[in-house]
């Protein structure tokens, strides 16, 4: 072996084993996490227009320093996000942004089974995050207040809110929903340009939770 040949297999060995030493979320840093479904997920779109990824940019242009992590799922239910939410409380969370519910309304499921799967995802991220501030995306059904179900669905966010100290979003699609020009062909799903006002809608609510929680000294998992 040549010496250029030993020195290229130590450049990498030592790089290798800095990038396996280096934590996932660097110290200073603080964390995000986006529970949601496929309009948090950006579905039909690239990655980088779904409006967590926009939201990341927001944060980089403010200079405050956070990791976001989109930890949502085309179809997502509130029942599956109880089932994906464990992976993601090993690390600290300090902003976690709830964006689940409508595929379980458009299902049927009773809006007190929904509000009670939403609040055990509130109730097991601030178990092991004390300090986190919690955003919940509201939403709402199509002809919101013409029957007992789409109004609680509708009402069902700003209680959970209210309870929580949380801060809502009241509802996530406003100025999107039923616009052909902001949603695929679908009519149900953002487009790239639906999905930077998605970004407006939660970028005026989480701008402030930001810089306060930037200020905040770092704390740990429980």
């Amino acid at each position: 072996m040549t010496k250029k040949s030993v020195f290229i297999l130590g450049y990498l060995v030592v790089s290798t084993l800095c990038a396996q030493a280096a934590p996932r979320n660097p110290s200073g840093m603080k964390a995000i996490l986006v529970l949601g479904d496929s309009l948090s997920g950006g579905f039909g779109l690239k990655p980088s227009e779904a409006y967590p990824a926009l939201l990341a940019s927001k944060l980089r242009a403010a200079g405050l320093n956070f990791q976001l992590t989109n930890a949502s799922q085309t179809g997502g239910t509130t029942e599956g996000g109880l089932e994906r939410l464990p992976a993601h409380l090993k690390r600290r969370i300090d902003i976690f942004i709830l964006e689940l519910g409508i595929n379980d309304a458009f299902r049927g499921v009773p809006v007190a089974q929904i509000q009670n799967n939403l609040q055990q995802m509130i109730d097991k991220v601030k178990a092991r995050n004390p300090n986190v501030r919690v955003v919940i995306a509201g939403m709402q059904l199509p002809n919101y207040g013409a029957d007992d179900y789409v109004s609680a669905f509708g009402k069902m966010f700003s209680e959970l809110a209210t309870r929580n100290r949380a801060t809502l979003v009241p509802y996530l699609l406003d100025g999107v929903a039923g616009d052909p020009s902001l949603n695929l062909p679908d009519g149900i799903h953002p487009n790239a340009n639906g999905q930077r006002i998605l970004t407006d809608n939660v970028w005026r609510v989480l701008e402030s939770i930001a810089h306060e929680t930037a200020a905040e000294p770092s704390s740990h998992v429980r």
